[in-house]
């Protein structure tokens, strides 16, 4: 079973821009998990425009599922919030400071040294550890030799090329896909996933371990319902 996690980002991107708790953050990871996801991701990037240092304290206490924690590694008071907070996985994404969004994935043979120090410091702490990569085989193989369990495979170029050729934008996924099952790695996806391009992901990558999907999912919840989204991106998994 893929498992869906919702990244409540853009949850504390609405908050903020009025100050206030409205909407509740907490409230979003409560509700996400009742409404049948089978986890929360939250990304607190330095500058906390979206989710705060605090929310990721504050979401502990309430999660039933699985609770993943994105971000910068580079940055000292990202390892340390992780390290306390010990949420069930870590993913490590490669953002530049002030980045709006994320648009790389690692390059796991350039960092090898470095992600292998620091994905030893996530796993002794009982944290599970997954890392961003593009679709690239070589990339692939690369993090397999840092000690990660799993990878998150970057997936904005699917869903760019989905619309015009839907089998070209999916072949190099299959094969980082294959690659990463041979290795023994975990699976991941994430970015620019929507109700559109999910399904067809799914079906040509059937031991896909985890989606987290933020953007799209909170856009459609605006029309749809939070709840009724929510199972509709399940049932696109199924």
């Amino acid at each position: 079973m893929t498992k869906l996690s919702v990244n409540i980002n853009k949850f504390a991107t609405l908050r903020n821009s009025r100050g206030g708790n409205n909407p509740s953050v907490v409230q979003a990871a409560i509700d996400a998990q009742r409404f049948g996801a089978d986890g929360v991701t939250v990304h607190p990037r330095p500058d906390e425009r979206h989710i705060r240092y605090q929310d990721v304290f504050d979401i502990v206490p309430i999660i039933t599922t699985e609770f993943n924690i994105e971000g910068n590694c580079t940055e000292q008071k990202f390892v340390d919030l992780v390290l306390a907070a010990k949420p069930h996985q870590v993913t490590l994404v490669p953002d530049a400071l002030g980045q709006i969004t994320s648009n790389h994935g690692w390059n796991t043979i350039e960092h090898k040294a470095y992600l292998t120090e620091i994905i030893a410091v996530f796993k002794a702490a009982g944290i599970r550890v997954s890392i961003f990569v593009d679709p690239v085989v070589e990339m692939v193989e690369g993090a397999a030799l840092t000690g990660t369990d799993r990878i998150e495979l970057y997936t904005e170029s699917y869903a760019t090329g989905f619309a015009t050729n839907k089998q070209s934008a999916i072949a190099p996924y299959i094969a980082a896909a294959q690659k990463a099952k041979a290795l023994g790695l975990g699976l991941n996806a994430g970015h620019d996933l929507d109700l559109q391009n999910l399904q067809f992901f799914k079906q040509q990558i059937p031991w896909l371990d985890e989606v987290s999907i933020g953007h799209a999912l909170v856009c459609d919840a605006i029309y749809l319902g939070y709840e009724n989204t929510v199972q509709m991106y399940k049932r696109q998994l199924q």
